[in-house]
């Protein structure tokens, strides 16, 4: 699928539109084939780096403790748990969920990580959203800012990836963009690249769905 492609579709697409009072997202979605799931293991999660931002920013929570955690409260962390909040956490599944429900991305120091997969994992893992590692001396400031830029694409168990590339308010280059960098990203993933993809399609939030079939 080319540049003109995948332009053409998302114009379909905002012009499918049904108008809601707030501002809807933009959904690709990539049908997948000639992929046995009973043989090959297909678990695609996998985080872009969007050229372009995507209308919001995705929520990041960083678990860090002394500098590391003032340094990401300074950059604009949604959320810093200090180290502490793990023995808390480990022991309340509800207020686990709901820090796992309200963040898109988790960042955690590296030597807390053992920590956080003993509190969070079980809630964090099947949402595929266990924390990035923080490297000591790493630039938080930097990784935060990358992060909310970002979006996460997943197989969630079927022949289909998805996530949100952008919002209806932004322009049709900048959402072929980031299209484009979402479909790169996944075909690295795949036994064979763009010739398992079978159709690709862009949705907004809550209209209907447009969609082309790959020719390879």
């Amino acid at each position: 699928m080319d540049r003109g492609e995948l332009l053409e579709l998302i114009r379909k697409a905002k012009e499918s539109r049904v108008e809601r009072n707030f501002k809807q997202s933009v959904e690709l979605i990539l049908a997948l084939k000639d992929i046995d799931v009973k043989r090959q293991r297909l678990s695609i999660n996998e985080v872009v780096f969007l050229p372009h931002k995507p209308g919001r920013d995705a929520k990041v929570c960083v678990i860090a403790g002394g500098d590391i955690a003032l340094r990401a409260r300074r950059a604009g962390a949604d959320t810093v748990i200090p180290p502490e909040e793990l023995d808390r956490l480990a022991t309340s599944k509800r207020d686990a969920k709901k820090l796992a429900k309200a963040h898109d991305f988790f960042l955690a120091e590296v030597s807390l990580m053992p920590k956080v997969g003993r509190a969070l994992g079980p809630i964090l893992g099947p949402r595929g959203k266990m924390p990035t590692p923080i490297p000591p001396n790493a630039p938080v400031e930097a990784m935060i800012s990358r992060f909310k830029s970002a979006a996460r694409f997943r197989t969630r168990g079927q022949l289909m990836v998805s996530g949100r590339i952008g919002s209806e308010d932004m322009g049709d280059e900048e959402l072929a963009d980031n299209a484009l960098a979402v479909i790169s990203a996944v075909e690295k993933k795949l036994p064979q690249g763009l010739k398992n993809v079978k159709k690709v399609m862009v949705k907004l939030t809550m209209s209907p769905v447009v969609g082309l079939k790959v020719s390879r």
